[in-house]
Parts: structure tokens; C-alpha cells; sequence
């Protein structure tokens, strides 16, 4: 077991470690997060193999083989450890002489001590830590060689769906260098060999080299896709007949006294706000501006908790407030029916944030309200605000005569679901689960893992994402 990198305990039993006590063996399978395998020997001869729940140690069931696969990636046999030692010292000879060579004392010193110390663990115990900067000699790859990846595991034929590709792409293309930056400074200060660099990302040359077949997912896809796909489709048309909203451009000098007067006037038709603006501060600012003139109002940004986050979405959408603030998070994916107002600030400046397809995705959060508008504050009409609106009043008119064709009328979403996120929130419950019952508890884990299964067949990963949650919260009380 520790050959395969599992670690002895005599207390707590968690992944990744095994238990002795008398002629029973437990085993917590590092890929496993619920069951414990408990190996019972006669002597020297085991007598039975058993699933346990690793929670309160009942049996689940009996099992005639087991394989237990080992705990790290970085498990190799003896021999090709040794091989991997010498090539190790060989590189750290080498390093130390160029070090030396450019009097880097400290460097030198730093390099010595800790690949010496790795070298020794490695002996050993056959790990060390951060044994995966040693993979290229590992897996016996070349120096720059791409590492082994779960593409490679797909064969020749298979499709590769990139859902906002316009977004994706830029982040895998962006990987690469940021991973390589920072280990770039580890090796020209000692703390790594040259080889760590080779622990790293694919670069998006060797990502796309490895794709066979694939489709582009996106509302505003850039050149690159345009130009790799054989085929475009445009799926503009909606069922529901709903149209891209109408677009106005008003002046930027005065853009907070109009844009608190265009909510006070969607307020009062019962509708909500999504405001765009290009910073946080700018957002927690803003809300508080609307706040103290009577307008309730919240902000959006990364600092928000990512439950948090979908909490002040329903707490729109059930009316609890009025006016929703944020900055990079009212883009893509964001599906609230109510809001029939978005308001985009300084939509004339240049940036991420003021791209084209950044404009078109925050208007689009307006498409889904019969009576959508989207204002956009500049002081001159740029490029990306131009195409903006063209496109979005192309694919209007595509709807609108999609809608006349056949007879429809555009009709707001309704009967969408509102979570109440209080209720899945980990912790805001336990003084009451406390006094259930183990099987109660049993009980209510087994109906949440049939909701939250359904909610992933029906591709509703937030929602699963929460009853997940509390899954592991009402498993953690049993623990207790």
C-alpha cells in the first residue's frame, strides 16, 4: 500500500489513506469518497472482502476482488524511478554549473538543497513532493514534448463541443504562457530544474492538433471560428417569437441622472434593471447611489460566492429588489425573464469589457422579455457600439419576420424556476438536522440524490450543483 502511495493512519480514515487494527485492513480507495474497503484475514489468508460506508461503518455489501488503484498520478515501478533519479542528477549537475558560471550563489545553494532533498525522498519512498515537476522524465517524453492529456484516451473519431468558443478558446490559448511565466521565474531562481517547464499545459497549437471533429457554440463567435468551420448555421429564430431588444444610445455627460430616471419609469411598468458598469467599485458605488434615492438595488462581481451569486439572481427574480448592478458577470448564461432593461455605461470606451461581442451578449440579456430595451450610454458612436446595434437589429428584423411567417406573437418566459437558495445554503439547517435521526437523514440523502440526478439529466447543473451540497452537508451530520 505505501509502495502505491497510500498512507498509514491509526486514527482518522480519509482518501488515499489504510487502516490496520488487529487481522482487519481498511482501505480508503483514493477515487472513492463514500466507501471504505475492509479486508478481514484468518491468519494469513483473507477471509472476506467488504464495502463499508465510510460515513458510519455499516456494510453495503460483500465483494469476491477489489482492485485498488494507486493514489497519485506519479506511481512508477523501481526501474524506471531509477532512471528517472539519473537524469535528475544528470540536469541538476548541469544547472549548478551554469549557476556557478553566472556567480548565482544563492540560486545555486537553493537548487542543491532542495532537489537533493527530493532525490532522497524519491529513494525512499518513491514520491516527493511536487513530484510532478519530474514528469517529463516520468513519462519518458523529449524536452518541449506535449504531456499526456484525456484527449489523447479519445481515439480518431469524436466531436469536441466548445460552448462559448468565443470565450474558451482565448482561455485554453491563454494557458499555456500563463503557466509557463510563472515557472519560468521558479527555474531562474532556483527553486526548480529546467524540466519542470515541461509540467504544463498544452499550448493551442497541440490542443487543436488533437481535436478531430468539432462544433463552435457561440452568439458572437470571432474570426477564428469563422474561418475554421465548413459549415455556419444561425439559430436566430426563437419559439416563444421573443425579439432582440430595441437599442437607444444617449449621451455619457449625464448618463446616472437619465439612467435613474429610465429606472424609476421600468419600475414602475413592473419590470427589472441589469446595469453594466466597467468596474467593481463603480458597481458597489452605483448601488448604494439607488439605494439612498429609494431604488432597491444590489451588485454582482467575482468577490460574490458563487452560491451567493445565484441567491441575488432569485432574490430579482422574486421581486426583492429592483435593480441588479455588476460588471463581467452580466454576459453569458445569465437567463432572468423579468428584466426588460439593460442599461450598458461608458459603451463607447475600448476594452474586454466594451468588445463587440461583450456589448451583443449584455444586450442579449434583455431577449428575453417581450418588452426588452437596452440603452447604451456613449458620447460618439464607436466601431464596437455600431456593430453591436446592426447586428442586433439584424437579427430582429430575421425574428420579426420569422414571427409574421407564422402567426406569432412574442410572449415573455414565464414559469421559469425560482430557487429558494436559503433552503440549500450548508450550515443554515443544522441546528435542525441535528435532532433527526441517522435514518431520517439516510432517508432524505437518497431523495436528494434522485433530484439532483434528475436536474443533471435535464442540464440543470446549478440546481444539482446545489442539492450536491447539501448532500455533502446532511453526510457531514451523520460524520458528527
Amino acid at each position: 500500500m505505501i509502495e502505491i502511495q497510500y498512507e498509514r493512519t491509526n486514527f482518522d480514515l480519509s482518501r488515499g489513506k489504510f487502516r490496520i487494527t488487529g487481522d482487519i485492513v481498511d482501505i480508503f480507495p483514493a477515487h472513492e469518497t463514500e466507501t471504505v474497503i475492509r479486508i478481514s484475514y484468518f491468519d494469513d489468508e483473507i477471509e472476506s472482502i467488504t464495502e463499508i460506508n465510510a460515513l458510519d461503518g455499516e456494510k453495503v455489501r460483500n465483494l469476491k476482488h477489489i482492485n485498488i488503484f494507486p493514489s497519485s498520478h506519479y506511481v512508477a515501478k523501481r526501474e524506471t524511478l531509477e532512471k528517472t533519479i539519473k537524469k535528475i542528477e544528470k540536469e541538476l549537475g548541469e544547472q549548478l554549473f551554469l549557476f556557478q558560471k553566472q556567480n548565482k550563489l544563492i540560486e545555486h545553494q537553493r537548487l542543491k538543497e532542495r532537489i537533493e532533498q527530493d532525490i532522497a525522498m524519491l529513494k525512499t519512498t518513491g514520491y516527493c513532493n511536487g513530484i510532478e515537476n519530474y514528469s517529463r522524465y516520468l513519462t519518458n517524453r523529449n524536452q518541449g514534448e506535449a504531456p499526456p492529456c484525456l484527449i489523447d484516451y479519445f481515439g480518431k473519431d469524436f466531436l469536441t463541443i466548445i460552448d462559448e468558443s468565443h470565450v474558451s478558446l482565448p482561455q485554453v490559448r491563454g494557458m499555456f504562457n500563463g503557466d509557463r511565466a510563472r515557472k519560468q521565474i521558479l527555474v531562474d531562481f532556483g527553486f526548480r530544474l529546467p524540466s519542470a517547464l515541461d509540467n504544463r499545459p498544452l499550448n493551442f497549437e497541440e490542443f487543436y492538433s488533437k481535436l478531430d471533429q468539432v462544433l463552435f457554440v457561440s452568439a458572437t463567435p470571432s474570426d477564428f471560428e469563422k474561418q475554421e468551420s465548413e459549415h455556419i448555421t444561425e439559430l436566430i429564430n426563437r419559439p416563444t417569437g421573443l425579439l432582440d431588444p430595441l437599442i437607444e444610445v444617449k449621451p455619457a455627460k449625464t448618463e446616472i441622472e437619465t439612467l435613474f430616471d429610465e429606472i424609476t419609469k421600468e419600475i414602475a411598468k413592473k419590470g427589472k434593471v441589469l446595469v453594466s458598469s466597467l468596474t467593481k467599485k463603480m458597481a458597489e458605488d452605483l448601488t448604494d447611489f439607488f439605494n439612498e434615492r429609494g431604488i432597491r438595488s444590489k451588485y454582482l462581481h467575482s468577490d460574490i460566492d458563487s452560491l451567493e451569486r445565484l441567491k441575488i439572481i432569485m432574490d430579482l427574480r422574486k421581486n426583492i429588489f429592483d435593480v441588479l448592478v455588476g460588471v463581467n458577470l452580466l454576459r453569458e448564461g445569465l437567463d432572468i425573464p423579468e428584466v426588460s432593461l439593460v442599461a450598458i455605461l461608458d459603451a463607447d470606451k475600448q476594452g474586454f469589457l466594451r468588445s463587440e461581442s461583450s456589448l451583443i451578449q449584455t444586450i442579449g440579456r434583455a431577449a428575453r422579455n417581450k418588452n426588452g430595451r437596452a440603452i447604451l450610454f456613449g458620447n460618439t458612436i464607436k466601431p464596437n457600439m455600431l456593430f453591436a446595434i446592426n447586428e442586433t437589429i439584424r437579427r430582429r428584423k430575421i425574428q420579426e419576420n420569422f414571427n409574421k411567417k407564422n402567426g406569432i406573437i412574442p410572449t415573455t418566459i414565464n414559469g421559469k424556476t425560482i430557487l429558494n437558495i436559503e433552503d440549500f445554503i450548508p450550515g443554515k439547517e443544522k441546528k435542525n438536522k441535528r435532532k433527526l435521526s441517522k435514518k431520517i437523514i439516510r432517508k432524505k440523502i437518497t431523495e436528494l440524490e434522485k433530484e439532483m440526478k434528475k436536474a443533471a439529466k435535464e442540464w440543470d447543473f446549478e440546481y444539482a450543483a446545489i442539492l450536491r451540497d447539501k448532500i455533502f452537508e446532511y453526510k457531514s451530520t451523520i460524520k458528527e
